[in-house]
């Protein structure tokens, strides 16, 4: 006789119920971008230029040894010193503590260009791409006549029938740098319009804001922060030029466009003086465009990688 023989059958492990990972994804998406982004040795070390600027200028009343129109008209033109570490201008005034509240100045003014270019061409970019028609046909084609004009020659009209005024000169700069960012929302959210998850919310009825705030705009952002890096580069040489023709920051405001309109004047006798508001802009600028760069480099190999 065969002995039968008892066959254990385990029961298998109940599998744990799967936790939400929707909040995980985008985390894990964020530490990838920043792991591309400081993989980037130009990128990283633009940005730590760029913060280091932005504490020191926006630190300036407590860092400055003087204050930025305070005048010494008996130590006017002088070199570097024990007092003045970079001299001092026509009037006898500090040129570091001028550079530092300088680039307070120039650099909130890029800022708020950029701002209201943001303001007016995302959403407009969002509307125009996502929607279609007429709508589209009319935001496209006042782009175009916008964008025509080279940026500078609009803006300095502008300021010309509104009045000079370092305000009214980056009001008027930031909207004739929206259709900037209109295009390039536009062409990113015509792209992610075309996606099926967005073909799938339309076709269950979800409302075109919501599909808009929670599926299109986080899809776009990646070239919407690309751009708006290169536009604050843009902007702050908008700026340095506007203030260099004497219709932005007017005096005694101390700007780094307006620090090199003035050196220009002293250019026999004290050529540094250009020089130093010079270096500044040109550093800033720099790590805009580095900044800028890794962006698009760490976006862009996370988009070749999911295609």
């Amino acid at each position: 006789m065969t002995r039968s023989r008892s066959v254990d059958i385990k029961k298998p492990a109940p599998v744990p119920a799967e936790k939400d990972s929707g909040a995980a994804v985008p985390a894990s998406r964020g530490r990838a971008l920043l792991r591309r982004f400081g993989g980037n040795r130009s990128a990283v070390v633009g940005f730590g230029l760029l913060l280091a600027i932005i504490v020191v200028t926006a630190a300036a009343p407590l860092l400055a040894p003087y204050g930025p129109a305070q005048v010494d008209i008996g130590d006017r033109l002088s070199g570097p010193t024990a007092e003045h570490w970079l001299g001092t201008d026509t009037l006898g005034r500090d040129t570091l503590s001028r550079l530092m509240h300088g680039g307070r100045v120039s650099l909130a003014a890029a800022g708020l260009a950029v701002a209201i270019a943001t303001a007016i061409g995302l959403p407009l970019g969002l509307v125009s791409g996502y929607f279609g028609g007429i709508v589209d046909w009319l935001l496209d084609r006042a782009a175009d006549v916008l964008m025509a004009f080279p940026a500078i020659i609009l803006t300095i009209a502008i300021i010309a029938a509104v009045g000079p005024g370092l305000t009214t000169a980056m009001v008027s700069l930031g909207i004739v740098y929206a259709p900037r960012m209109f295009r390039v929302v536009r062409g990113s959210t015509m792209e992610v319009r075309r996606a099926v998850y967005i073909e799938a919310s339309t076709s269950i009825g979800t409302p075109s804001l919501m599909i808009l705030r929670k599926r299109v705009l986080p899809n776009i952002l990646p070239a919407a922060l690309v751009q708006l890096s290169f536009l604050l580069a843009s902007a702050l040489l908008a700026e340095v030029t506007i203030s260099l023709l004497g219709l932005g920051a007017l005096p005694p405001t101390a700007s780094w466009g307006s620090m090199l309109g003035q050196a220009f004047l002293e250019m026999r006798s004290s050529p540094s003086l250009a020089v130093y508001p010079g270096i500044a802009i040109a550093i800033a600028t720099l790590c805009f465009n580095l900044i800028g760069d890794g962006l698009r480099d760490a976006f862009g190999r996370e988009t070749r990688k999911a295609s």
